[in-house]
């Protein structure tokens, strides 16, 4: 092989190196995981990689290596926050499923149900027509709110799931929200350790849709 030809062939290989990397991940993924939520999906007092939607990436690094887990989460967000920045998230990132953990700061901040039951279905509508399984996260909101606006807000999620083809997902801070010892100090938001238990509480549910 002449010098040339070898020099030609190392530089091409090197220059479609560089515009793999190049790249955006979500580009190269076969697929996304998009996850929309609040502060208990973004990780809130503490490090991102230990909150649960990093360990659901490294789960699926093994499990499903075609899929890449986009977090999207903001602490703070409400339905309305997520409903304004969701078309963009989906033009983006084009993900073949959706995860919408939000609610529950519309329920602390008294919204009424109505409003989130109907942001909530229009982002399952939305992530639906853009070609996405969505797995809808119930949130739950403290007793003393008031029977009739706990039950409101409780069945705001299982009726946008009746009125899509949404997936109702399990309670996520199931077991942990009423453990003082896995909650921090606000009495709101999950420790680093609860982490794994709130992904081992969906994981069935979304492994189902993967």
């Amino acid at each position: 092989m002449s010098r040339f030809l070898f020099a030609l062939i190392r530089t091409s290989r090197a220059a479609g190196l560089c515009l793999l990397l190049a790249m955006p991940q979500s580009a190269l993924a076969e697929k996304a995981l998009l996850v929309l939520g609040d502060s208990i999906s973004a990780a809130y007092g503490m490090s991102l990689e230990q909150g649960w939607v990093s360990l659901l990436a490294a789960q699926l690094r093994s499990s499903h290596p075609d899929y890449t887990v986009v977090n999207a989460s903001i602490s703070g967000e409400t339905t309305g926050g997520g409903l304004r920045r969701l078309p963009d998230l989906l033009a983006q990132h084009r993900p073949r499923v959706v995860v919408l953990e939000l609610g529950g700061n519309d329920g602390l901040r008294g919204h009424p149900p109505a409003r989130i039951r109907s942001n909530l279905l229009r982002m399952a509508e939305l992530a639906e027509d853009s070609g996405a399984t969505v797995l809808l996260l119930p949130m739950e909101i403290p007793p003393n709110y008031g029977k009739r606006y706990t039950a409101a807000f409780r069945e705001s999620f299982a009726a946008v799931a009746q009125q899509t083809d949404a997936r109702l997902g399990p309670f996520i801070l199931d077991g942990i929200a009423t453990d003082a010892a896995l909650m921090q100090d606000d009495g709101i938001h999950p420790t680093a350790a609860a982490q794994p238990l709130m992904l081992d509480n969906i994981i069935a549910s979304l492994l189902e849709i993967l």
